[in-house]
């Protein structure tokens, strides 16, 4: 997900989740100053994968991106670093193996993949336009083919981590994004799966604003990014979440180029 919130044009996931060779499952402070001990987890996705991939060891618990770096695409090595994230101790209250996908919302912009048709409770009928309806239904067929198409197994098994960042594909319109990330939220939550926001309060605020009092984004578990240090990650457990009655439950800092993230909870 989000190193050093770099989000290029190839994802805001491959940003997020840029975890390089293995570093130290017990942080270092900035300059060679060891910090406190704390239990800490890492994030990585398709950056690490290569002839000679080295995955961060020692770690309590793993995320793995199941996307390529955009929402339509696959990591070439998920199988891989799941089994890595699964051989995790599972020394903290988070699952010792979860998931995370980049998430986008293009609009009806000639992309291959924007729903003609289809249908929301909440918003009505698809009919291919640039609108709520068929934001959420792309948002729906997304998640859809991460699910059942990315190679993971007993999908309803894991968390899936939304990843929200400002470099991928996002309209102008909050309200459409929104919708978009509600589709993907209710295809999770209607397979069993759990689901969390991951996000700056910032990238959030410009990519879905404040989304209304009926979406089902809120309560979501929250996992911020940003921070540089291990205490800085600690500091972010105690902000606001992501929407409404949201817990930040982890906070992710980015050391050595290596992804570390904080159990909140």
């Amino acid at each position: 997900m989000n190193n050093t919130l770099k989000s290029i044009a190839l994802g805001f996931v491959a940003s997020l989740m840029i975890v390089a060779p293995a570093a130290a499952a017990k942080p270092t402070a900035p300059g060679g100053t060891p910090s406190p001990t704390v239990l800490t987890g890492n994030d990585v996705s398709w950056p690490q994968c290569g002839k000679h991939m080295t995955l961060p060891s020692g770690q309590a618990f793993g995320i793995v991106g199941v996307n390529g770096g955009l929402a339509n695409t696959t990591n070439p090595c998920f199988a891989q670093e799941l089994s890595w994230a699964s051989a995790s101790s599972g020394k903290t209250n988070q699952p010792t193996a979860a998931l995370y996908v980049n998430t986008a919302n293009p609009g009806n912009l000639g992309v291959a993949d924007w729903p003609k048709s289809g249908s929301s409770v909440k918003y009505g009928g698809c009919t291919g336009s640039d609108d709520q309806a068929c934001a959420y239904v792309y948002g729906w067929n997304m998640a859809q083919l991460d699910a059942t198409s990315r190679g993971v197994s007993s999908p309803a098994a894991y968390t899936w981590w939304l990843d929200v960042e400002t470099g991928n594909s996002w309209e102008s319109n909050t309200a459409n994004n929104a919708a978009d990330l509600e589709g993907m939220t209710d295809y999770f939550q209607s397979i069993g799966a759990g689901v969390g926001l991951y996000s700056t309060n910032y990238q959030w605020g410009q990519i879905a604003g404040a989304v209304s009092a009926t979406s089902s984004l809120n309560g979501l578990p929250s996992w911020l990014a940003g921070a540089s240090s291990v205490s800085g990650a600690q500091a972010n457990c105690k902000l606001p979440g992501l929407t409404t009655n949201s817990q930040v439950t982890l906070a992710q800092y980015v050391s050595r180029s290596t992804d570390y993230d904080v159990s909140c909870i």
